[in-house]
């Protein structure tokens, strides 16, 4: 197993402003994103404009700012689910979790 790559503080402060601003344009329904770092995960929540606070995806950190691997929140299963064979950018992330259930703004 290889050995997890410890997130440095310039990506945890990129990836927040990142997804934060990417949100802002592109997705209307959410009031805000939170960030959570254990290990070499950050924890994404998002608070919808009715408030209600939900988890979305667990991103995992493998030595870049600008490729993350993805788990996806299953409220059903209570955890999260790996996104095999999917990497990308925070704003991919962020759309890969939403398009299934909130429409963009931009479309």
């Amino acid at each position: 197993m290889a050995a997890m790559s410890v997130i440095p503080a310039s990506a945890k402060t990129f990836l927040r402003q990142r997804l934060r601003e990417h949100a802002r344009k592109s997705w209307p329904q959410l009031a805000m994103v939170y960030v959570r770092f254990r290990a070499s995960y950050g924890y994404v929540s998002v608070k919808l404009i009715d408030g209600d606070v939900l988890p979305s995806m667990r991103l995992r950190y493998d030595r870049s700012a600008d490729r993350w691997g993805v788990a996806i929140y299953s409220a059903r299963k209570g955890g999260y689910e790996d996104q095999l064979g999917f990497t990308g950018s925070p704003e991919d992330s962020l759309d890969f979790m939403c398009d299934p259930y909130l429409t963009k703004a931009d479309r």
